[in-house]
C-alpha cells in the first residue's frame, strides 16, 4: 500500500509541474480526457483570440466570448488542434489564412456567429476537416466552387442562413460527392454525406431551377437533413415546398408597345406603355430628349411571374416634349428596348410655334449616359444610353484601357447594344472607358475613370469581398475588389481625394461599413454619378486651361 501511495503521489506532482498541465488561460478551464488536452473557455469577455494558446490542445472550445474575428493563424501553433468550436460569438469576419496550420483539423463549428461570407480557400489548409457547421449565420452566397478544397468533409450545415440562390453546382462539385457517387452501389456502402439547407428565404424564379431539381432527385451519397425546402418568395410561390413547384429557364427581357406613334394636343397628358416580358422580372428605365431637364414619373405593374408593364406619365405636353421615347429593361441574362414616337399637334394654338427640340442624327454627337452598371467578382458591366432618333441602327466604339495607356482597345458594338462587360481586371490600376458613335473619338462627358482596390493574393478573396459595401467620398458602392469610380463631369480633384481616402482608410485597418445589398446571381447592383465627390475642391483655371490646351479630351480630365 505504501509503494502504492507513493506512486500516485509522484505521478500527481510531476502531472503539476509538467508545462502543459500547468499552463492555462485565465477564466478557461483545461481538462484532459481520452482525446487529448482540451481548452474550453465559455461567457468570457475576451473579445479576441489569446496569442498565448499552448500547443498541446487537440480540442478548444470558446463559446458566448464575444468574438468577432478570426485573424489570420489564430491557432497556427497547435498543430495537433483536432477540434475547434467557436460557437455563439459575434464573428463577422475570417481571414483568408485564418486556419492555416491546422492540417489535423477534423471538426469545425461557428453556429450562431455574424458571418454573412467565407473565404473558401481558407479550407486548403485543413485537409482532413470532416464536419462543418454554419447553422445560424448570415450568409446569402454560396461561390459555385465553394467546397472543392474540403475533399474529407463529410457534414455540411448551412440551415438558418440567408441563402436565396444557389448552383447546383456548388454541391456537385463537392468532391467526396463526386467520388461516393462513382462508388455508390457497391456492397457494403453505407452513406455518411449529410447536407443541411432548410430554413433559408429561397427565391423561388428562373435562377434557382438547378438547385430545385437538385434537391428532389438528390439521393444517396447525399442525405438531407430537411428534404422539405420551402420558398420565400416570390409572391406566388411562397410557403411552397420545392417538390410543389416547377421553374422555366431564365429568358433575357423582351419589350414591346402598342403603339410606337403617339400624337396629342398640346396640353394633354400622355401615356406611354411599355410591356416587357422576362425571367427574372427586369429593372426597366425611360430614355427621352428632355430628360435631364425634365424629369418624368413612371410606374411599374406585375401582371404575371415574367410580365411587367411599365407606364411613363408626361402632364401636359409641351411642343418640347416631341421626340422619341425609349423604353429600356434589364435583366442579369441581357437587355431590351423598344421605341415610341410621340407628336405635338398645335393646329389649335394660336401662339407662335417654338422651333422643335432637335433629334440628333447618327452623324451628330449625341448626348451618351455611361455608368458601372454592375461589379461582377472579375470586372465590371459598362450601360450606355445615346438620345438619337435612329438607335436601332446605330454602331457604338468603346475604349477601354489603363488610364496611363495613349493607346485604348477599340470595341465595336453593334446596333441595339447597350451593355458590355469586362473581365479580369488588374488590382490597384487605373482604368478609363469610354463609349461614343462608331469611330469617333472620345469626348468630354462620354468616358468613365474608375480604380481597382488592392491586390488581393488569392482570387477567393474576392469573391468573399464582394460582400463589402465600400463607402467613398459620399458615394455607396458595391464592390468585389474596391473599385472606385470617378466620371469625367465629376471635379478636377475627384481622383486624389478619393485616392487619398482610401489609402487613409487602409491604414487604419477600418472596416467596410455594410449597408442593404440587393441580390442577384452573381454580382450586386453599383452605379456612378456626379454625387462621387462632391466635397471636393473646384478646379483652379490653371488646370482649365491645360485640359483646354489638350483639346477637352476625356483622357486628360484627371
Amino acid at each position: 500500500m505504501d509503494a502504492f501511495c507513493t506512486w500516485l503521489g509522484i505521478f500527481f506532482v510531476l502531472n503539476i509541474i509538467s508545462p502543459g498541465f500547468s499552463t492555462c488561460l485565465l477564466g478557461c478551464s483545461c481538462t484532459n480526457d481520452y482525446l487529448g488536452r482540451s481548452l474550453l473557455c465559455m461567457e468570457t469577455s475576451m473579445g479576441q483570440i489569446p496569442e498565448n494558446i499552448p500547443n498541446d490542445f487537440t480540442k478548444i472550445r470558446i463559446e458566448n466570448c464575444h468574438l468577432t474575428e478570426i485573424p489570420r493563424g489564430s491557432f497556427s501553433e497547435v498543430h495537433a488542434l483536432e477540434f475547434l468550436w467557436l460557437n455563439f460569438n459575434e464573428i463577422t469576419l475570417m481571414h483568408i489564412k485564418s486556419l492555416e496550420g491546422l492540417a489535423n483539423l477534423t471538426e469545425l463549428r461557428l453556429q450562431g456567429n455574424k458571418l454573412t461570407s467565407l473565404p473558401w480557400t481558407a479550407f486548403q489548409s485543413t485537409p482532413r476537416l470532416k464536419i462543418l457547421d454554419l447553422k445560424h449565420n448570415r450568409l446569402d452566397v454560396l461561390p459555385e466552387h465553394a467546397l472543392r478544397h474540403l475533399p474529407a468533409l463529410t457534414y455540411l450545415d448551412l440551415s438558418f442562413n440567408q441563402l436565396r440562390i444557389v448552383s447546383k453546382e456548388v454541391f456537385t462539385n463537392w468532391p467526396l460527392y463526386q467520388t461516393a457517387e462513382k462508388a455508390w452501389g457497391k456492397e457494403g456502402m453505407v452513406s455518411n454525406v449529410v447536407l443541411a439547407l432548410h430554413d433559408n428565404p429561397w427565391s423561388c424564379d428562373c435562377r434557382l431551377k438547378g438547385f430545385v431539381e437538385f434537391i428532389r432527385e438528390v439521393s444517396p451519397p447525399i442525405i438531407l437533413m430537411n428534404s422539405y425546402l420551402k420558398c420565400l418568395g416570390p409572391a406566388s410561390k411562397a410557403e411552397k415546398y420545392f417538390h410543389e413547384i416547377q421553374l422555366k429557364t431564365c429568358m433575357e427581357p423582351v419589350a414591346s408597345v402598342t403603339e410606337y406613334n403617339i400624337s396629342l394636343s398640346l396640353g394633354a397628358n400622355a401615356t406611354l406603355t411599355c410591356l416587357v416580358q422576362a425571367r427574372p422580372l427586369p429593372s426597366i428605365q425611360w430614355m427621352y430628349p428632355l430628360k435631364i431637364i425634365r424629369g418624368f414619373s413612371s410606374t411599374q405593374t406585375q401582371i404575371d411571374e415574367e410580365t411587367i408593364t411599365s407606364q411613363l406619365v408626361i402632364p401636359s405636353v409641351h411642343l418640347a416634349d416631341r421626340g422619341i421615347y425609349t423604353c429600356m429593361a434589364n435583366n442579369f441574362i441581357g437587355n431590351s428596348s423598344v421605341s415610341i414616337s410621340l407628336n405635338i399637334d398645335s393646329s389649335n394654338s394660336a401662339a407662335p410655334l417654338p422651333p422643335p427640340v432637335p433629334i440628333l442624327s447618327s452623324d451628330d454627337s449625341p448626348h451618351i449616359d455611361i455608368r458601372i452598371a454592375k461589379q461582377t467578382i472579375y470586372g465590371i458591366t459598362l450601360e450606355w444610353y445615346a438620345v438619337t432618333d435612329n438607335s436601332a441602327d446605330m454602331w457604338f466604339t468603346i475604349y477601354f484601357g489603363k488610364y496611363s495607356s495613349p493607346k485604348k482597345e477599340m470595341i465595336f458594338i453593334g446596333p441595339g447594344i447597350n451593355t458590355y462587360s469586362f473581365s479580369d481586371l488588374l488590382p490597384a490600376t487605373k482604368y478609363e472607358v469610354c463609349v461614343t458613335l462608331k469611330n469617333h473619338p472620345p469626348k468630354e462627358g462620354q468616358c468613365i475613370i474608375f480604380v481597382t482596390g488592392s491586390d488581393i493574393s488569392e482570387m477567393e478573396q474576392r469573391e468573399r469581398l464582394i460582400h463589402i459595401i465600400v463607402i467613398v467620398c459620399a458615394m455607396v458602392l458595391a464592390v468585389p475588389a474596391g473599385i472606385y469610380v470617378c466620371t469625367t463631369e465629376t471635379r478636377f480633384g475627384c481622383m486624389d481625394h478619393c485616392m487619398d481616402f482610401w489609402k487613409k482608410r487602409s491604414r487604419r485597418g477600418e472596416n467596410a461599413e455594410g449597408l442593404e445589398r440587393q441580390n442577384t446571381f452573381d454580382s450586386m447592383q453599383a452605379a456612378s454619378d456626379e454625387a462621387l465627390c462632391r466635397d471636393s475642391e473646384k478646379p483652379t483655371k490653371r488646370r482649365k486651361s491645360e485640359d483646354k490646351s489638350k483639346g477637352g479630351s476625356a483622357a486628360h480630365l484627371y
